[in-house]
């Protein structure tokens, strides 16, 4: 399944994709970090969702302080810095964070 990210992300994603992203975040923030995002990236997500403006600020900066963890892989550092500049985009134009 292709999983389509709201304000710049250029292609839709696998929810696989989705999913081993997430197992390289859970290593990269603290526990209740993980827990504010791990309903996206968990492996059971279930699409649409439509986050606020507000949260999407937050994992913007999740997504960031994680790309940036020494741990990171370079590859999934590159995802979830594309994820993230989405996140703050869509909380910048104060609209929903759109993953359909």
């Amino acid at each position: 399944m292709g999983i389509s990210i709201s304000h710049g992300v250029p292609s839709t994603r696998s929810a696989l994709t989705i999913s081993n992203l997430g197992q390289h975040l859970a290593h990269a923030l603290t526990g209740p970090e993980w827990r504010e995002i791990a309903h996206l990236f968990d492996g059971h997500l279930s699409v649409p969702v439509h986050t606020p403006p507000t949260e999407a600020g937050r994992i913007g900066d999740l997504l960031a302080k994680a790309a940036n963890h020494r741990a990171m892989n370079p590859e999934w550092a590159q995802l979830a810095t594309l994820l993230g500049d989405s996140a703050n985009r869509a909380a910048r134009a104060g609209q929903n964070w759109e993953w359909t």
